[in-house]
């Protein structure tokens, strides 16, 4: 069973805390939702799949090549920085040049949200994968964060590929799902998601339609 999508790219503002009709105290997350322009819809019939491509953030026409630039000209738009694609069921409901806000998404609608995490440069293993690490007793040397035995000797005799090791950490396009949309400030264009999102403040995030939370305030 299929799922109608809907999506709007934005940029993280930062955190903060409201509260709820309890008075109780609710973290959330502000995103500037759009405005986004409906750049392409695709079909079955034309492409093989329906979706529709949504553009956010004004860039100087002089930076669009040629190519590009043909591709906002068919769509009638200005020029935009970023672009993204989504597949939904029915693309029928979107037409070129369209805006989409943050009136898209509706209180108490859950949501994924994509974005680019923050880096954390070199880790060791237990930043970066949440090893324990060896012992704090007298028999322990100087290794109390190392990894340990990473591979037996002589048999296998080498290290297996996909072993949990030190390394980069972080500055990956990564999803956290099923956030809830706790308010919408249409106003503003805002949208306050409970709970932490990927990415630093200013962090360019896509916010879409959950893909595997219950359909609650999806209607809207």
């Amino acid at each position: 069973m299929g799922k109608q999508m809907k999506g709007l790219l934005g940029e993280k503002l930062g955190m903060t805390q409201v509260f709820d009709e309890n008075n109780r105290m609710v973290p959330v997350t502000v995103v500037a939702a759009g405005p986004c322009v409906v750049t392409q819809v695709r079909s079955v019939d034309v492409d093989g799949y329906a979706a529709v491509q949504i553009g956010y953030g004004a860039v100087d026409p002089r930076r669009v090549n040629k190519p590009e630039g043909g591709h906002f000209a068919k769509a009638g738009v200005t020029p935009r920085r970023f672009l993204v694609e989504l597949r939904t069921d029915d693309a029928t409901e979107y037409t070129l040049g369209q805006e989409l806000a943050a009136d898209l998404f509706a209180p108490g609608q859950q949501v994924d949200i994509t974005a680019t995490s923050k880096g954390k440069g070199n880790a060791g293993v237990m930043k970066r994968h949440g090893f324990k690490g060896l012992g704090a007793g007298h028999g322990t040397q100087r290794k109390h964060r190392s990894p340990g035995s990473i591979g037996g000797c002589a048999t296998p005799g080498r290290v297996f590929k996909g072993l949990r090791m030190a390394g980069r950490m972080g500055g990956v396009r990564t999803t956290t799902q099923n956030l809830t949309v706790h308010a919408v400030d249409t106003d503003k264009g805002v949208l306050l998601i409970k709970g932490a999102i990927p990415g630093p403040r200013g962090a360019v995030v896509l916010v879409r339609t959950a893909a595997k939370g219950s359909a609650k305030g999806a209607e809207q």
